[in-house]
């Protein structure tokens, strides 16, 4: 399991372009907790809701960070999101741990899902010796189901010899619900008089198509940034990483992307300074590449496709068009039977809502033009075919000469992925 997130790393790595002054983290400090950044620690534990497996996470900071977060907009949100809502305006955004639970998403479960939350909540901060308060709640899994409160307690109970011992690698592992791979990666970024690391995981592979947050989204750094400039960068980021992914149209009730920062000995990162832009870029880096990998690992997935839109009125009307296609069953389908169906994607800009010149449409398959202006297309399908049969490739509309462009990531919808969401709950 491990070896196949290794790998898409290393994959997806190569086509990255790093920041200047970032640079990854070598994958094999995975598996030691150096991986995490100066003040921060990590534990796992199976307490039982998925049978055998990692099902509890904690990190943990050795000093009060500032925290920034965003969650779903969905109405039927989950406990653990009003909670930590709740908890993020009490401590005025500062915060000492993260506790998870994944295979149960207490949501939808009430006035007993809030009190469960809260006791998460009140017993983590019970271990490591804070107020609950400063702990940030998130849970992920099936909805509607109670969560069994007496199993979290006793894995919790296990986590004051271990907190400090787990990896990123265990600690990505123990969030996942159907993945099929943790998700982790980390950046050393080099400041103008030191060196910080951003560390981040996350979860996702089905129910994706974030609205502020993604699935599960947990990042921690040793840089010091006050909270103001610290939400600002994430919601910014957010926009820019987690919020241009889909998989299947579906938005969760447990949407969260949450980061911790300081605990560290560098200076504080000033608003507007060269130090601020170099650690929003490496931070929005580090976040398009936990969301490439969320799409990568989509239920059932085997294509990685990013769909591009240039030339429309506004950026407004490219993130309509790019993002309609993006979920498109039709397309989607299309993509995973290889086939150049350039009339599924125009069909689904046309219905976008974007403004634009019907007349005025290209096509392209990474650099094979498909369909030129005037709806003129005389392709070789064989080069298209060349093209749709790899793993990762890239689909750019040009609606006409506007300055507006977008781009999101999406997947191909297969078999697999209707055998695994139509038995989610068995």
């Amino acid at each position: 399991m491990l070896h196949k997130a290794y790998t898409i790393i290393e994959t997806l790595a190569d086509g990255t372009v790093w920041p200047e002054n970032a640079t990854p983290v070598t994958i094999r400090d995975a598996d030691s907790k150096k991986f995490w950044p100066q003040g921060y620690a990590a534990g796992t534990a199976s307490a039982g809701i998925k049978s055998g497996k990692r099902d509890l996470m904690v990190i943990a900071a050795e000093k009060p960070a500032s925290a920034a977060a965003v969650f779903t907009r969905n109405l039927c949100s989950a406990a653990p999101v009003f909670l930590s809502k709740e908890h993020l305006a009490q401590a005025s955004s500062s915060m000492r741990a993260i506790v998870c639970n994944s295979g149960n998403a207490n949501s939808a479960t009430g006035d007993k899902g809030l009190r469960d939350a809260r006791f998460m909540a009140e017993k983590t901060a019970e271990v490591l010796g804070i107020e609950p308060h400063e702990v940030l709640v998130s849970s992920t899994g099936v909805i509607g189901v109670p969560l069994p409160a007496e199993k979290i307690k006793g894995a919790l109970d296990s986590f004051s010899a271990v907190v400090l011992e787990d990896s990123c690698a265990k600690a990505a592992e123990a969030i996942m619900t159907t993945d099929t791979f943790p998700k982790f990666f980390a950046l050393d970024v080099s400041l103008s008089s030191s060196v910080v690391r951003i560390c981040g995981i996350a979860k996702g592979s089905g129910m994706i198509c974030p609205d502020m947050a993604t699935m599960l989204a947990f990042m921690v750094t040793d840089a010091n940034i006050s909270q103001t400039l610290l939400q600002d960068m994430l919601s910014k980021a957010n926009e820019n990483s987690f919020n241009t992914i889909t998989v299947d149209g579906d938005t969760s009730t447990n949407d969260m992307a949450a980061i911790l920062a300081g605990n560290g000995d560098a200076q504080e990162i000033l608003p507007g300074s060269r130090d601020a832009e170099i650690f929003y870029s490496a931070l929005e880096s580090l976040m398009t590449f936990l969301a490439r990998l969320i799409v990568r690992d989509g239920e059932g997935a085997t294509k990685l496709v990013a769909i591009h839109v240039e030339g429309a009125p506004s950026v407004s009307d490219a993130h309509k068009a790019a993002r309609t296609i993006a979920n498109s069953s039709l397309v989607k389908t299309a993509l995973h039977g290889e086939d150049a169906n350039w009339g599924r994607l125009i069909a689904a800009a046309g219905r976008s809502g974007a403004e634009f010149n019907p007349e005025n449409v290209s096509v392209r398959f990474d650099d094979l033009v498909i369909l030129e202006p005037g709806y003129v297309s005389d392709f070789s399908e064989k080069e298209a075919k060349k093209i749709l049969s790899r793993d990762e490739y890239t689909i750019t509309l040009t609606l006409g000469k506007g300055p507006g462009k977008a781009v999101v990531h999406t997947c191909d919808l297969s078999k697999e992925y209707v055998t695994i969401n139509g038995s989610y709950r068995t």
